[in-house]
């Protein structure tokens, strides 16, 4: 029987690996599509909220309404992101994704999440399904830390 703290060991070097693994697939079809990272990272932050104004960019960034206005403005030219009128504040703009931004992150997200694939070719068919019962575990031990405390 495992103690906690082999436990621990073997989920720091899983998780080690697994952000590694896919933050280097990540990096890699960033560069590939041409984008900046903050380019991308605001791709992210709208798909994610659903759309947001410039001032929510500026902070997300850490950079002037100024800045993020011109990365915005680029973006739009590219046809990654649509910006429109927003319907509470006529001055403001909404900034949303474009379909070809969204299908741009869903191709990294293929992209990021390829190597799983060839991890599961390096497993038998009950190694694959100790790690989805052992991941299932996870997930619900997870999940019960969310839970709100009563």
């Amino acid at each position: 029987m495992s103690s906690p703290k082999q436990f621990n060991i073997t989920m720091r070097e899983w998780a080690e690996s697994f952000m590694h693994r896919s933050m280097r697939e990540w990096s890699r079809y960033v560069k590939s599509s041409g984008l900046s990272m903050p380019q991308f990272s605001i791709l992210m932050k709208i798909y994610h909220r659903g759309g947001c104004g410039i001032s929510d960019i500026s902070q997300h960034l850490d950079v002037t309404n100024a800045a993020a206005s011109q990365l915005v403005d680029k973006m739009v030219g590219m046809g990654l992101l649509d910006r429109a009128e927003d319907p509470n504040d006529r001055r403001a703009k909404q900034v949303t994704l474009s379909n070809k931004g969204r299908a741009l992150l869903e191709k990294g997200a293929e992209a990021r999440n390829r190597w799983v694939e060839d991890l599961a070719t390096h497993l038998t068919a009950q190694q694959r399904d100790e790690v989805i019962s052992a991941l299932k575990l996870l997930l619900e031990a997870s999940h019960a830390l969310d839970a709100p405390k009563s």
